[in-house]
């Protein structure tokens, strides 16, 4: 009797053990995906003044549009928490998009080998900032999933253990762009 009493006393350790193992290292993913995500964002920052820098010149008319770029790029820096970077990224994202497309109005830049390497990099930044999102959410959702699932719900709140936000798409970036090219404002 007292060897069966030892044996439930052992695996119940075990599974404790395991679980909160478990918890942990995926809320540490979440927080090394989190921190890729940064360092996505960051290599997105440092482009900007670059792109803009590059462009000024040629887009002598489109100083509102590339000030509104540059904002963009500052809320989005002092941005803090999952929800605000998310927002904050999205307006950046919009006026990025407002200088792609008017940068498709000058011929020359179109022609510049330094506009289309920066263009070609913000590309590159911005998949790899998506794909860093996605890997995320999938943490994210696995690291919530455990949370929530019996046995171990009750484990994750005996040890506090909080679900962690995803890093989700405002519903503005999610409808279709409205693109005016029409040279009248």
């Amino acid at each position: 009797m007292i060897f069966v009493l030892w044996a439930i006393i052992f695996v119940v350790g075990i599974w404790i053990i395991s679980t909160y193992n478990g918890l942990v290292a995926l809320r540490l993913r979440v927080q090394n995906a989190w921190r890729q995500i940064e360092v996505q964002l960051k290599r997105r920052y440092d482009l900007i003044p670059n792109l803009v820098e590059t462009v000024k010149g040629y887009m002598q008319y489109e100083q509102d549009t590339l000030q509104k770029v540059i904002d963009a790029r500052s809320q989005a820096m002092t941005s803090k928490g999952i929800k605000e970077t998310a927002e904050a990224q999205t307006a950046l994202t919009q006026s990025l998009g407002k200088v792609f497309a008017l940068m498709e109005n000058y011929p020359e830049l179109k022609a510049s080998k330094n506009v289309l390497d920066l263009q070609e990099e913000l590309t590159t930044t911005e998949n790899q900032l998506a794909f860093a999102r996605q890997y995320y959410n999938d943490l994210v959702t696995q690291y919530n999933t455990k949370q929530q699932v019996f046995p171990s719900n009750t484990l994750a709140s005996v040890f506090k253990f909080q679900p962690s936000e995803f890093f989700s798409v405002p519903e503005a970036e999610t409808a279709l762009p409205k693109v005016n090219l029409s040279l009248t404002r």
